[in-house]
């Protein structure tokens, strides 16, 4: 009898792990930050993390919709990239509106998603091999028009004259601008979170996606027309990753040639790690949320601490394996994600 209550103890204690695991750590560091640098805790602040943590967590939704159908979408980041200077091109280089700059960054997006799904589908590439053949092209490809150069206002041009065009104060608003105190960009990334948690999980769109990555013989065989929602998938992580762009494009003010190169690693982390969130154990909007703020509190809290910025990858990494640690290792005997009902 001891024995079995035992082992119900020890599951007990194993679910909770699973469930809550992630979320303790992250609370955690949160309280451990604020009571460090009470700073930290301020409204001010609050609203900079989540502002900070809008571009890694639209970007780790493109991821989420590409880990959906049991890929990975290694070219989110080089598209962010590429997004970053199509919109600084559209509007120095040719002296265009920051919307028209906006509408040439999402048909950029789709056509870069519109690639990637002909590749993986048609073609028959593995996703993982696709798109990393897509980034590197998309690297090399951002960089031929602007003659390698970051693109800023009044800069000078190859043939000796002076870019005509300047950023679109409306533009540099869509990072910089506010509603009732929230900075826009945290409102994009929570309506696209909430449009991408709907989609997934109330839709029938969303539940063929995790049928075709649960099992995409038997999604077709159920009548799902598998090839068509695994390339509109990566369509869909494309545009995200053009949106991430348009918000750092307005941020930094410039088209720098190494915006996004970062990018990949932390969307791609905050992806994975959301799959652990509350024991779901499947890629969904809500756990991507929450792994960007988590990585946006440890970056925010070491800066206030003054720590230097090449402890904080180190850190970042850390702490993300001790979150994954606590909700994998426990659980390892469930399977990696079933579809949604």
């Amino acid at each position: 009898m001891s024995t079995q209550a035992e082992i119900t103890t020890l599951d007990r204690v194993r679910d909770l792990i699973v469930k809550y695991g992630f979320i303790v750590v992250t609370v955690a560091l949160f309280i451990f930050f604020a009571v460090t640098e009470p700073a930290f805790a301020t409204s001010a602040s609050v609203l900079s993390m989540l502002k900070y943590a809008s571009v890694t967590a639209i970007l780790g939704l493109g991821v989420t919709f590409s880990m959906v159908v049991g890929g990975l979408d290694l070219s989110i980041g080089s598209t962010a990239g590429l997004s970053v200077q199509l919109a600084a091109m559209t509007m120095v280089f040719y002296n265009l509106t920051g919307t028209t700059a906006v509408s040439v960054v999402l048909i950029g997006g789709v056509i870069v998603g519109v690639m990637n799904a002909v590749l993986i589908v048609v073609f028959k590439i593995p996703d993982l091999l696709a798109t990393l053949g897509m980034m590197f092209v998309i690297q090399g490809v951002k960089l031929i028009p602007v003659f390698g150069q970051s693109v800023s206002s009044g800069m000078v041009l190859p043939d000796g004259s002076t870019a005509p065009g300047k950023f679109d104060d409306w533009f540099l608003q869509i990072d910089r601008g506010t509603l009732f105190g929230i900075p826009y960009p945290v409102i994009i990334m929570m309506v696209l979170v909430v449009a991408s948690w709907f989609v997934l999980s109330r839709t029938s769109w969303g539940r063929k996606l995790y049928a075709i990555g649960a099992n995409p013989e038997a999604a077709r065989l159920a009548g799902v027309k598998v090839k068509l929602h695994h390339g509109l998938a990566y369509v869909v992580s494309a545009v995200f990753a053009s949106i991430g762009g348009i918000i750092l494009v307005s941020r930094i003010g410039q088209g720098d040639v190494s915006a996004g190169s970062s990018s990949l690693l932390e969307a791609v982390a905050v992806a994975l790690v959301g799959t652990s969130v509350l024991g779901i154990g499947k890629p969904n909007a809500w756990g991507t949320l929450l792994g960007a703020l988590l990585i946006s509190i440890v970056l925010t809290g070491m800066t206030m601490m003054g720590t230097q910025y090449y402890h904080q990858d180190t850190a970042k990494g850390l702490v993300l394996i001790v979150a994954l640690l606590l909700s994998y290792t426990v659980s390892r005997h469930k399977n990696r994600y079933v579809p949604a009902t």
